[in-house]
């Protein structure tokens, strides 16, 4: 009998020293993974008046937790960083092109391993590009330029080649191509006042792209 109550003893010190051995789910939340998304992306900056703004996109940073297991978008609680400036941040993980800025850099997302601070800092990696198609210095480099055109008023502008359908009232359509090429826009009704535009002609316009691009504007009375 007594070899009885001795053994159950010994097992009940066994199942609390295990037990006490286990991480504890409720204080020691760890995580095991991080990535940003998207991976990669490009911004093509374009010939735009200032103070246009060529874009923004949103960066994301996701944490798979253990203990217990858990998902969690942590793009707010993440430390943000990105190298050569070709990008400013203003809300967490939201980029937007460095005014004059042409190239690649790396942006990093950093959180604790631990809850509440604790254990080591985990980092993960993106990268971000700025392409402008009509500068030398950039990776698409002086072959391509754009051609951006403001509506205004009541009426529609397409392009030939085919890349440009605009009636945005007030806002601006942009297409790349190659430089030197000849653009011709066609307004859908006149009178029509075509504005930066030496090649003007009732409703039509004839563009030669530049290597720095150009910007046209038709107004539609």
């Amino acid at each position: 009998m007594k070899r009885g109550y001795i053994g159950i003893a010994l097992c009940t010190l066994v199942a609390v020293g295990g037990a006490l051995s286990l991480p504890s789910c409720g204080h020691s939340q760890k995580l095991v993974s991080l990535q940003v998304q998207p991976q990669t992306f490009t911004f093509l900056e374009a010939y735009l008046p200032p103070p246009a703004v060529n874009g923004t996109e949103q960066y994301t940073v996701i944490g798979t937790y253990i203990h217990p297991p858990a998902t969690m978008d942590l793009t707010s609680q993440a430390t943000w960083k990105v190298d050569d400036g070709v990008v400013t941040m203003s809300t967490p993980g939201l980029f937007t092109p460095a005014q004059g800025a042409c190239g690649g850099g790396d942006i990093s997302a950093s959180v604790p391993e631990g809850t509440g601070g604790a254990g080591n800092v985990m980092f993960a990696f993106a990268t971000v590009t700025v392409d402008n198609p009509a500068s030398e210095l950039c990776p698409g480099g002086g072959k391509l330029a754009t051609l951006a055109v403001g509506v205004v008023g009541t009426g529609s502008v397409v392009s030939l080649p085919a890349a440009i359908n605009c009636s945005q009232t007030g806002g601006i359509c942009i297409a790349t191509y190659d430089v030197g090429s000849s653009v011709l826009l066609t307004a859908s009704a006149i009178p029509v006042t075509w504005a930066n535009c030496p090649g003007a002609s009732g409703d039509t316009c004839v563009v030669s792209i530049p290597t720095g691009g150009a910007a046209v504007s038709a107004s539609f009375n």
